[in-house]
């Protein structure tokens, strides 16, 4: 059993492409479907067992895959690792920057370290990634860039530090789109709502318990699955989208839609798809 993609097997055939955060969670999720459809991937990522472990889910799913460990807040690590992707894979063809990090804390409680932190991860990371496999391969070759941001419209109460690192992460995607794409490449986001994956289970309990009450803020009236966030990547990365650049596709099911005049009904929800075949329900969506 593999990953049910709904995009064709040989869609990124003798294609390479970078995953950042690609050992856990939405980033190991959209390795899998990207290794299904025929791209090697190269794993990035600071905890290198989690990167391992993913690998190897991908090589017993008949994909092909390596990991590199990096911190992407650290300029030099980051020029480096995209040196090695290159020599390995010969190319870089797609960049998916998911890796980030944020926790809950209201402004008033946050310290410049945290702030800075956040910050670091969230925005320079990402801008660090696109700059090195811009300036290293796809001024001269093309290529596509997806951002993974956060939905951050309306506000981001107790994320604060997060929010202002995802809209600075989209106001890069609508400059570097500008600046770039004379080389033919293209950058895109895309802006995950809720979305149901294991980054939850890193909050504490009283942030857990609302997070098992978000699928009524939702007019779709449930939390979305980390193979619908994938597929929105896949999908700005492919041929199809070959017209699109400085854009950001929402995948939150209209939450940020919500007004107070008019309230939201009561459903069971509409169909999920779920086409990765490891998803698991992330502990702190479970009942107790």
């Amino acid at each position: 059993m593999g990953y049910r993609s709904v995009f064709r097997p040989d869609l990124f055939d003798g294609q390479s492409i970078i995953v950042t955060g690609g050992g856990s969670g939405i980033g190991r999720c959209t390795a899998h479907e990207f290794a299904a459809l025929g791209a090697r991937v190269a794993l990035v990522g600071r905890n290198r067992e989690k990167l391992e472990k993913v690998e190897a889910e991908i090589a017993e799913a008949g994909g092909r895959a390596d990991h590199y460990s990096c911190d992407i807040r650290d300029e030099g690590g980051v020029r480096e690792t995209v040196r090695a992707i290159l020599e390995a894979h010969g190319r870089i063809d797609g960049l998916v920057n998911n890796a980030g990090g944020q926790f809950p804390a209201l402004l008033r409680d946050i310290s410049l370290k945290g702030w800075d932190a956040v910050v670091r991860t969230n925005l320079n990371g990402g801008f660090l990634f696109s700059r090195e496999c811009y300036t290293q391969w796809m001024e001269g070759n093309g290529g596509a860039i997806v951002n993974i941001v956060a939905d951050f419209w309306m506000a981001m109460p107790t994320m604060g530090h997060s929010g202002a690192a995802r809209a600075g992460m989209v106001s890069f995607t609508e400059t570097a789109a500008l600046e770039w794409g004379h080389a033919g490449v293209r950058v895109n986001s895309v802006a995950p709502g809720w979305i149901a994956s294991s980054g939850m289970d890193t909050y504490d309990e009283e942030t857990k318990k609302v997070m098992r009450s978000l699928r009524n803020l939702v007019p779709l009236q449930r939390i979305g699955t980390e193979s619908e966030l994938s597929a929105a990547v896949v999908f700005l990365l492919s041929e199809a989208a070959s017209f699109i650049s400085g854009s950001c596709i929402r995948v939150d099911g209209a939450a940020p839609n919500v007004k107070s005049n008019w309230p939201l009904p009561r459903s069971s929800g509409t169909e999920p798809y779920n086409g990765f075949h490891l998803a698991t329900l992330p502990e702190a969506l479970k009942e107790t």
